[in-house]
């Protein structure tokens, strides 16, 4: 049986990554790629769909866990009444595609016991078992192959699984290596483990020494962008909204979707989590992924990509697996692709205005890219949405969909006036860039956000509202003034925000919104508190002052981190139990930029939204932001 998310730690390599619960086993593995069939999916399932599990034979072991620090090595202590061992779990960073785990006696002997089932195509494929030449463990399922590697006898039991049982003394150790190919090539070359031991300290150090320091949560903060760069397809640059898929909004509900894929949605705040803590080329990676997964025909533009640019994400329900927790369906690929999201406009162009002001050097072709979007826009402004949320209740008029539109004409403006005020309006060829329609981009940008003023804004409720008409609240409304829209005191601005505290606020958590109405988002109603949205309140409570109100709220949120530092996408208010997709990449930006706001007078929200921060065409380095970023 899988255990509670938060029980769970991550293990990866720049490419796929590893779930493993705090009694040991790996519950979630998809090699090679984050998005391939995973090989361990017990987490969706039983025993039967797949896991490996090492731990000492005694029932009552004490069990701690931790990663080294600055890095994504995980380190879990068993003590038993006869002795303590520590099982070390990582992956390679540079060296293929293996999964590494190392049993060290510490004290006296510990009794040790390792059951593996491989179950290739999410659980529905037994392997063929064979002994290699060298004794080695070969498991082979059409194109999928791996290899297990160990200096301890292992025996085949009933369950058509792998087990071992040994005993560690002090001083010995036990090594499993466990090694991915395709099944029509020779097995993958032996590693090390020692050796790659080293090699993946020393990475993950020399990349997290870069890290942002001087904040009260130095510590969380360097967690969570060690798990963003555990998210990054080191290949292209892409980050993964989440390694998991089906990992339910509400236990046993039907809110189960995959997040293995790269949302435009995320670009800005990743953008700036990344540079704003020192990591430049990461940042630029992204952006160079963003811009190849929107080129070609702008009327083809998707709200999210494969790890590689992939459009083609058909969704599809794998009915063998009885879902985590009894959750159905569990869910491969996303329909939402082919939604028409109209925020997903404003989050590209800011994206790319943010990085050149930053000091990115600018992409001629993407230039191009963003002409073509921009006469798509023209056309596509006013109708009617799925929103941020990617509802599936039908398209409405959704305010933040329109304030988005607004920051994409903003954005565009704005990185035009640099290009011409810096004097590189030029193309690779060396002629000038044609000029864009400026006047007519200005005059929609009046326009919208007249509209949105006028439509957008409920007197009575003194509140900006889901949609047009509505009356109802919606988180995303939170954004208003750090997308530059509206100044953070603006009265509107303030009602918005007190309103979402009154009527969103469940047991200290922001809501997205109420899903009492099933015809705004075509689903039952019921999920836990999306966490973002509480990081996103803390924000502006930060803007207007209430810092002891955000401290708390942070802390309040630092909280349901677990033992490791990792959260997921939402939380069980009544529960008290982390729900969704696991570890959540936009929660951890949305943790980071949050403490970047709270720790400097310049942070990532007045940054983006223009206030005090750089103006049109004013191109401040990454490197000069934060060294100019004053600690607490």
């Amino acid at each position: 049986m899988a255990a509670r998310i938060e029980d769970y730690a991550l293990v990866g390599d720049g490419r796929t990554a590893a779930l493993i619960s705090r009694a040991g086993s790996v519950d979630w593995l998809c090699f090679p790629r984050f998005d391939a069939a995973a090989l361990f999916a017990g987490l969706l399932g039983t025993d039967d769909h797949g896991f490996w599990q090492l731990g000492p034979v005694a029932e009552h072991a004490e069990t701690t866990r931790a990663y080294r620090d600055g890095t994504l090595i995980l380190e879990t202590r068993h003590r038993t009444r006869e002795g303590e061992v520590k099982v070390t779990d990582f992956m390679p960073a540079e060296d293929g595609s293996h999964l590494i785990r190392l049993v060290e006696g510490l004290s006296g002997k510990v009794a040790m016991r390792t059951e593996l089932a491989v179950r290739f195509d999410y659980g529905l494929a037994v392997p063929w078992v064979s002994r290699s030449e060298l004794d080695d463990l070969r498991m082979i399922s059409g194109p999928h192959k791996v290899v297990l590697r160990t200096n301890v006898p292992f025996r085949g039991s009933h369950r058509q699984t792998t087990v071992s049982e040994f005993t560690v003394h002090e001083g010995e150790t036990v090594r499993f290596v466990l090694s991915y190919g395709p099944s029509h090539e020779d097995d993958p070359p032996p590693v090390e483990p020692r050796r790659v031991l080293a090699a993946t300290a020393r990475f993950w150090r020399d990349w997290s020494h870069h890290c942002a320091r001087g904040t009260p949560w130095d510590d969380i903060l360097k967690r969570s962008l060690l798990t963003l760069k555990a998210l990054i397809y080191r290949p292209t640059g892409g980050i993964v909204a989440a390694p998991t898929t089906s990992l339910p909004e509400q236990l046993g509900g039907v809110r189960n979707w995959d997040y293995r894929f790269c949302w435009l949605r995320d670009s800005t705040f990743t953008l700036l989590a990344l540079m704003d803590s020192g990591y430049i080329e990461e940042a630029r990676a992204w952006r160079d992924w963003l811009t190849r997964a929107v080129a070609g025909n702008p009327q083809q533009a998707h709200i999210l990509y494969g790890i590689a640019g992939e459009r083609l994400l058909p969704e599809i329900e794998l009915d063998w697996l009885p879902g985590y927790e009894g959750s159905k369906p569990v869910r491969v690929g996303n329909a939402a692709i082919e939604q028409f999201q109209l925020d997903v406009y404003g989050e590209v162009f800011d994206a790319l205005y943010q990085a050149r002001q930053r000091g990115m050097p600018e992409d001629r072709e993407g230039f191009r890219v963003g002409r073509a979007l921009m006469n798509h826009l023209d056309r596509v402004w006013r109708e009617p949405d799925e929103g941020i949320w990617e509802v599936r209740g039908g398209r409405r008029h959704f305010v933040h969909s329109k304030v988005m539109a607004w920051v994409a004409y903003d954005r565009a403006i704005r990185s035009w006036e640099a290009i011409c005020e810096a004097g590189t309006a030029l193309s690779p060829s060396g002629r000038r860039l044609p000029d864009p329609p400026l006047a007519e981009w200005r005059a929609t940008r009046d326009e919208i956000h007249a509209e949105v003023c006028e439509r957008g804004f409920d007197r009575e409720l003194n509140s900006f509202v889901q949609f047009y008409g509505s009356k109802d609240l919606d988180a995303s409304l939170l954004l208003i003034a750090h997308m530059g829209f509206l100044p953070q005191d603006d009265p509107r601005v303030v009602g918005t925000v007190e309103a979402i505290g009154r009527h969103l606020m469940r047991d200290g958590f922001i809501l997205r919104y109420e899903t009492h109405d099933q015809s705004t988002d075509g689903l039952p109603g019921g999920e836990g508190a999306f966490l973002p949205c509480s990081f996103w309140y803390a924000d502006n409570l930060i803007g207007l002052g209430r810092r002891d109100e955000a401290r708390a709220l942070i802390e309040r949120l630092i909280g349901i981190c677990n033992d490791v530092g990792l959260v997921s996408e939402e939380y069980d208010v009544q529960a008290k139990r982390q729900v969704g997709n696991f570890p959540q990449a936009f929660t951890h930006v949305a943790l980071v930029n949050t403490i970047l706001n709270y720790s400097r007078t310049e942070g990532p929200a007045r940054e983006r939204g223009g206030a005090d921060g750089a103006g049109p065409g004013e191109t401040i380095p990454a490197e000069a932001r934060i060294a100019a970023s004053p600690a607490l």
